[in-house]
């Protein structure tokens, strides 16, 4: 299978809590818990952050992100991912840095710190209950294993594909044949984003699926649901 690395930006619903510890004092800092988590706690007592989201006084550009990323990893033997983000909770918008990699959540407020040194500044905490709706939007690099046509597999998980769709749909029409979709067909406990690749000639819609267990048949089958309504 061809491999590749490519940018792009996935945009998902979730159900997010803030981080009132081990954080900057007055910073807001959100946790989004892995679409996965409540098959995976069932093997694993590790209490491991999956995504932080830290939330920016003004919006800061992607390439700054991956430069500060870049010096902070290469300075402090780090490992982390950082990477654009957006965040809609109700009629607010929030822009921040979304961090992949931290170890524990009492490593978080030195990941700030080390931010505040590249000249990041942090927005004011904000009350956020546990378990709030959301709409997240992240800039990123994706790196792909094209299976076939229009069929992508994560390199770095197994559980996790990515199909493209015929054309762009806005996220309530997308919410609304996900929802018909999930309802009619014979795969059932998987979790979708929708998202784009930005190619050299023009930009690919997509949806991004992850599953425990997935197979490709059950690919092909959600895949072939999304031409259905769309095309």
């Amino acid at each position: 299978m061809s491999k590749r690395e490519i940018l792009g930006k996935l945009t998902r619903q979730e159900n997010i809590s803030p981080i009132d510890r081990n954080k900057i004092s007055n910073t807001l800092v959100i946790h989004v818990p892995s679409p996965l988590a409540t098959y995976y706690t069932r093997f694993s007592q590790i209490n491991k952050p999956n995504t932080v989201l830290l939330i920016t006084k003004n919006p800061v550009s992607f390439e700054k992100i991956l430069r500060a990323t870049s010096r902070i990893n290469s300075e402090n033997n780090l490992k982390i991912d950082g990477a654009k983000c957006e965040i809609t909770i109700g009629n607010k918008k929030y822009s921040g840095i979304r961090v992949k990699g931290i170890d524990q959540f009492s490593d978080i407020e030195n990941i700030q710190r080390l931010f505040e040194k590249q000249k990041f500044a942090f927005a004011r905490n904000v009350n956020i209950k546990n378990d709030t709706d959301s709409l997240i939007r992240v800039n990123k690099f994706f790196e792909l294993e094209k299976v076939e046509d229009g069929i992508y597999h994560s390199p770095n998980n197994e559980d996790r594909y990515y199909i493209e769709i015929p054309k762009h749909i806005h996220w309530d029409e997308f919410r609304e044949v996900t929802f018909d979709i999930k309802n009619n067909v014979s795969v059932s406990g998987y979790d979708v984003a929708k998202g784009i690749f930005y190619e050299k000639d023009g930009i690919t819609e997509m949806v991004r699926i992850i599953k425990p267990n997935i197979t490709l048949e059950m690919v092909k089958e959600v895949k072939d649901k999304y031409f259905d309504r769309l095309l």
